[in-house]
């Protein structure tokens, strides 16, 4: 019993994990994270990292418990959600892949709090990590037993802490990782991230196809 709850946190936590950092990419919010500290001291730069770290973390852990009710209050099933999350998903992929990071970057200076918008949303936590976090709720959400439940929650939160820490991490020393990888460097991080993303996109909408046919 014990392995096979060890077996299911580990299962949900590094799931989730590897997908929220693979769809974040924390290097490729470096240079609007760059943009939006360039006028700041060391101090308040580290300020603005912490404080959209934070934000992401509300961000992703809203979605998280709140998409089911969200998905039941527009009559959509948890297959339709995983297939429009898995093409949300596979088309950033292929917008960061092919030199199009479809994520997009509003103007710095028409934020007032700029941690929040635009920097955690949409910079960092856009639609495809709020997709990946609904589908993940929808697999919970259809596990049975509420032992197996809570495990499935504490680790997917678990994996949300752990991405936002790395993303203050990676934030916190972005100006010194910038110049260290130069925009080349970047450039072939978002690139590999976006094939990655391709794959999860992928294997989301074969997620929601195979619920579709389980349920007729």
């Amino acid at each position: 019993m014990a392995a096979s709850a060890i077996g299911l946190f580990a299962s949900f936590f590094l799931g989730s994990f590897f997908s929220l950092v693979t769809i974040i990419n924390p290097p490729s919010a470096i240079p609007l994270f760059n943009a939006l500290s360039a006028p700041l001291d060391e101090r308040g730069a580290d300020r603005l990292a912490r404080d959209a770290s934070v934000y992401v973390f509300a961000i992703l852990t809203v979605s998280l418990f709140a998409g089911g009710l969200i998905l039941a209050s527009f009559g959509i099933s948890y297959g339709a959600l995983r297939i429009a999350g898995g093409i949300v998903v596979a088309l950033l992929g292929h917008g960061m892949l092919f030199g199009r990071d479809e994520r997009g970057t509003p103007e710095a200076g028409a934020a007032r709090n700029p941690a929040f918008f635009p920097l955690a949303l949409p910079g960092i936590s856009g639609p495809g990590s709020i997709a990946v976090i609904i589908g993940i709720s929808t697999e919970i959400r259809e596990i049975g037993g509420w032992a197996d439940t809570l495990i499935a929650w504490t680790a997917t939160v678990a994996a949300i802490v752990c991405a936002s820490l790395l993303t203050w991490l990676v934030l916190r020393s972005a100006r010194s990782i910038s110049n260290r990888l130069g925009p080349n460097g970047i450039e072939v991080m978002t690139r590999l991230m976006g094939f990655l993303l391709i794959c999860i996109g992928v294997q989301f909408v074969a997620s929601g196809i195979r619920t579709f046919v389980s349920g007729i």
